[in-house]
């Protein structure tokens, strides 16, 4: 059966607009289609019109730093995965201009057929100053990391990212896929520190999944959302929710904004996870389940309770989390992690 036919379609929300979105979207632990929440961006407009116009309008910015572009050969399909052997990935990475990366696309073969050429999450502001005074969603209370992606047709394996994260769609089309965070086990997620860009991807083809080699992505599509997101609209995707992305035209550009509702200070959740692979997972299993008494006191469950008989000036890193603190305990980790 298709996938779109077995897909729930995600939350759909109109009117909104920029530096006018209600909190609890911004708060929403759901998905959350934006439609047209940034339709009355210049560079929507432009897209509107032709791709040659959004090109144009992106190229009056362009800083001249380098940009990081994945290639791929049209027999990849614009899938950006693993190589046959999983020794390294199916995609050459190249470093360009951005005008070197617009000629290529308009050089390249129109339609699925052609190479791909996809540039990933690149920093709006520091290779295109001056875009987000014209084009921007007004976030400052979140201070966002806000990144651009643009290319040609393109299918990036399902991930999760920590941060929140809007993705506005400028130029062309996306399809986005989205399993919530209790579907890990039935992603069947390849290497932690092997990816093609950096997070845990599933290895299943989403085009053509192979049910004999993952069963259980069938009961991961019983909980799947779809949306497709033509220019203007957006897509709020929460904390850790897995999300497959399609780009569906020939020309296609995304701005997104991710954001975490933590302080920066306490650190990316994956460093605890690799620690704790080394540390805990190979124990015996009378010490695993100590271990995950402790973490549950700790870490999972922790309260009031759990360190009110402690003397304030005494407990430390138990106390509540601050810059200061956080600092402290880095320090402890690097200094143990050298012996």
């Amino acid at each position: 059966m298709p996938l779109l036919e077995i897909t729930q379609q995600i939350k759909e929300l109109h009117g909104c607009r920029p530096n006018s979105i209600p909190e609890d979207v911004l708060n929403s632990s759901e998905p959350q289609v934006l439609r047209g929440l940034v339709a009355d961006w210049p560079l929507v407009a432009a897209a509107n019109k032709s791709a040659e116009q959004a090109i144009e309008y992106i190229g009056q910015f362009d800083s001249g730093h380098l940009l990081t572009a994945f290639k791929g050969e049209p027999e990849i399909e614009g899938r950006v995965f693993y190589n046959s052997d999983y020794s390294g990935f199916n995609f050459e990475t190249l470093r360009l201009t951005l005008g070197e990366v617009f000629d290529s696309l308009n050089k390249q073969a129109i339609g699925e057929q052609a190479p791909m050429l996809y540039v990933g999450s690149t920093m709006i502001d520091r290779w295109l100053p001056g875009f987000r005074e014209q084009n921007d969603l007004g976030l400052a209370e979140q201070s966002p990391i806000v990144s651009i992606w643009m290319g040609n047709r393109s299918r990036i394996a399902a991930h999760y990212d920590f941060p929140t994260n809007i993705a506005c769609c400028v130029a062309g089309r996306r399809r986005f896929t989205l399993f919530p965070p209790d579907q890990l086990d039935n992603l069947y997620v390849g290497p932690l520190d092997f990816t093609p860009a950096g997070q845990p991807i599933s290895l299943v083809d989403f085009s053509k999944p192979d049910y004999a080699q993952f069963p259980r992505f069938r009961q991961a599509l019983e909980s799947a959302q779809v949306a497709e997101l033509g220019p203007g609209d957006a897509l709020l995707i929460p904390s850790m929710w897995w999300h497959h992305v399609e780009a569906l035209e020939d020309f296609n550009v995304l701005v997104n904004y991710w954001w975490r509702n933590t302080p920066a200070y306490m650190g990316p959740p994956l460093n605890a996870l690799q620690h704790a692979i080394m540390s805990l997972r190979d124990l015996p299993a009378e010490q695993r389940a100590a271990w995950r008494q402790i973490f549950d006191h700790y870490v999972f469950d922790q309260n009031e309770q759990t360190i009110e008989h402690i003397p304030e000036h005494i407990r430390g890193v138990l106390d509540r989390m601050d810059e200061e603190s956080a600092r402290t305990i880095r320090i402890l980790l690097l200094n143990k992690l050298k012996q």
